[in-house]
């Protein structure tokens, strides 16, 4: 099952989460330190919210696609790329407190959107995932995509 991720830069990360818990009637699948998410069956949604600054309202981070393997990121890089869009690939990166392969393009508007995976929770990971796994986004994700997510 595939499913569209909506991922907000909220203010209040608690309030939101009583908001969002109350408009989908469901709780949050993870919460850790300045992120959330929920995993919505209906309608498919995963919503992701990421701690931003106290006095900025809440805005659009970045959109995505989840799928469930590899070879589903890998096709929709191939037919990304092949559509002419510029691709920016991750493989093996943290994120989302989870191991992910994703792929990133950038929408006319400069939204960005990722087709990713997760392949491990950072429970199951332990220290194998080589520290504390970030929030969101990689330094060098950000740069790519212009998504500003995790922290800083």
């Amino acid at each position: 099952m595939s499913r569209v991720q909506l991922a907000l830069r909220v203010a209040d990360l608690e309030g939101s989460i009583a908001f969002y818990s109350k408009l989908f009637g469901a709780e949050p699948a993870k919460v850790r330190p300045g992120y959330a998410n929920f995993a919505i069956a209906e309608p498919p949604l995963k919503l992701v919210l990421l701690e931003g600054d106290a006095d900025e309202p809440t805005r659009l981070d970045h959109l995505g696609v989840e799928v469930e393997t590899t070879e589903q990121v890998t096709a929709a890089t191939t037919r990304l790329a092949g559509a002419g869009l510029a691709t920016f690939e991750e493989n093996d990166t943290s994120c989302c407190y989870a191991l992910q392969d994703k792929v990133w393009v950038t929408a006319p508007g400069a939204e960005p959107w990722e087709v990713y995976t997760v392949k491990a929770d950072a429970d199951d990971l332990g220290k194998s995932a080589g520290g504390a796994p970030s929030a969101c986004c990689t330094t060098d994700q950000a740069a790519q995509t212009g998504c500003v997510c995790g922290p800083g």
